[in-house]
């Protein structure tokens, strides 16, 4: 990981086409602004950590349902089930 210092109004530029601003510090924050084409997806972390948890629940969930499946635990209950 590189660590940089900056200071207010000072600029990272990430390739040629990905620039990260300093816009104010205060009270242990800091507001950055991000210039980047609109092809480059930008997330903030915790919003990327929350989706990937959702998928990961979701995928669970799907696989419980089909492993739980009297169909295929069961097949013998399958057969006495009323049409």
């Amino acid at each position: 990981m590189l660590v940089l210092t900056r200071k207010a109004g000072e600029a990272i530029n990430i390739g040629d086409n990905v620039f990260i601003r300093v816009i104010q510090t205060r009270a242990g924050q800091v507001r950055i602004g991000i210039e980047a084409p609109r092809d480059v997806t930008v997330t903030r972390e915790e919003l990327l950590q929350r989706n990937q948890a959702v998928k990961a629940i979701g995928n669970c969930y799907t696989s419980a349902k089909k492993s739980v499946s009297l169909d295929n635990r069961y097949p013998e209950a399958v057969a006495r089930r009323p049409r």
